[in-house]
Formats: C-alpha cells, structure tokens, sequence
C-alpha cells in the first residue's frame, strides 16, 4: 500500500475549511493535517460541542479525505521556549496568562485525544 499524501492547512487558514477541502483534492492529496488556527480545527470547540469532531470528519469524507494528524503549531511554541512579547499574538490568552513562564503539570489539560478520538466513525 502506497502512503498517504498529506497537506498541512496552516498556509490556507484564510480560507474555510469548507472552500479548502475541495481544493485539496483537486490537487490529488490524500489527506490533510489540519492546523488549530482559522476555522481548520478548533480545540475548545472539539472539546466542549458534542458534535464538533463527528461535523469535520463528514466534512473530510464529503471531499474523499481523512486527517492524519492535527497541528498545534502555534500553541507548541510556549513548549520549553523562551517566552517572550512574539508570544502575545500567536498563543491563546489562558497560555499567554501574565506572559510569564510557569512550570504547569504535564498532562493536566483537557483530553483532546479523547474527544477526537470518540468522534471517529
């Protein structure tokens, strides 16, 4: 079996997922990575709307892909980085807190695997 060719969505975060995905498979892509900025894959939505994961994955399917992973790019660049104003603009306001690096307990946030993973059909 050949692998998937994937896309990562964060070049196209201003355009809907929706206007996206038809693209993409027009350009022979097997898959996406969908980044968590624009309407592509948003965390707090996934996790507190029931239906939120089961609506992308119709989505996905309605165009003929699948996701292989979901990108946290932006988010991940508080991990074990000097923390500074570049910060501010990219990472959500319960991260950024007083923009003063603190040493949270690892594991301690939301399941999102749990919640995407329940989602899948």
């Amino acid at each position: 079996m050949p692998r998937p060719v994937t896309l990562f969505t964060g070049q196209w975060a201003d355009l809907s997922l929706a206007d996206l995905l038809p693209i993409v498979k027009k350009m022979g892509y097997d898959g996406v990575e969908l980044a968590c900025w624009g309407d592509h894959f948003e965390v707090e939505r996934a996790l507190n709307e029931k239906d939120y994961c089961q609506k992308k994955w119709a989505l996905l399917r309605k165009n003929g892909l699948t996701c292989y992973a979901i990108s946290t790019h932006l988010v991940g660049q508080a991990v074990c980085d000097l923390i500074d104003e570049r910060h501010k603009a990219i990472l959500p306001p319960e991260v950024w807190g007083d923009g003063k690096p603190s040493l949270g307990s690892v594991g301690s946030g939301p399941d999102l695997g749990s919640a995407v993973g329940s989602a899948v059909g």
